[in-house]
């Protein structure tokens, strides 16, 4: 089956290493995988996102015209993708940093204050990992041990607190996301 995703939000939120460890992590658990990136014209501070599609089968193109989820991690993400979603698709939100609500019906929208946890946990620059966490416990897509797993090789072993950190962030997204659900 392909599944199709966007995660989206500026340059410097660390979207793209969303992508490369979520696609990183479903090609060691033996399933096809594309990552197409964007970036705007200014990188840092401006728009990113990347489409990820998934599948046990050959992928014949990486466009997402309709993905069934979509992450976002600001309001211009937000502003933009929530039309694009594919009807009775999710869309996850940091709501640490989008006000507002999405004017479809027919989709499910998961707020997640991604800033905020990433905060306790003593550094904003992991709600990228926290919100792939939570991202993987709501979507099943993926196993967090395969995430935890996936980070080793995006981190070189002189980074091992940064590796450390972000694996950190990673459980906290997955296991508070499962709490809050209850």
């Amino acid at each position: 089956m392909l599944t199709k995703m966007v995660f989206s939000g500026f340059g410097g939120q660390g979207i793209m290493m969303m992508g490369y460890a979520l696609a990183n992590a479903v090609m060691k658990d033996g399933h096809e995988v594309t990552l197409l990136p964007a970036y705007g014209a200014e990188v840092r501070g401006g728009s990113a996102n990347c489409t990820i599609a998934i599948s046990d089968d050959e992928i014949a193109s990486p466009v997402a015209s309709a993905p069934e989820f979509i992450v976002v991690m600001s309001t211009p993400a937000f502003l933009r993708f929530q039309n694009h979603i594919k009807s009775g698709g999710m869309l996850i939100l940091n709501s640490s940093l989008i006000e507002g609500e999405t004017i479809r019906e027919d989709i499910k929208v998961i707020p997640v204050p991604a800033g905020k946890w990433a905060l306790e946990l003593g550094d904003l620059r992991v709600a990228n990992f926290v919100m792939l966490g939570a991202f993987a416990r709501l979507t099943g897509l993926v196993a967090l041990k395969s995430l935890e797993e996936a980070l080793v090789s995006l981190f070189p072993a002189r980074k091992a607190k940064l590796l450390e950190l972000n694996q950190r962030a990673l459980r906290f997204g997955y296991q508070t996301i499962e709490k809050e659900e209850k």
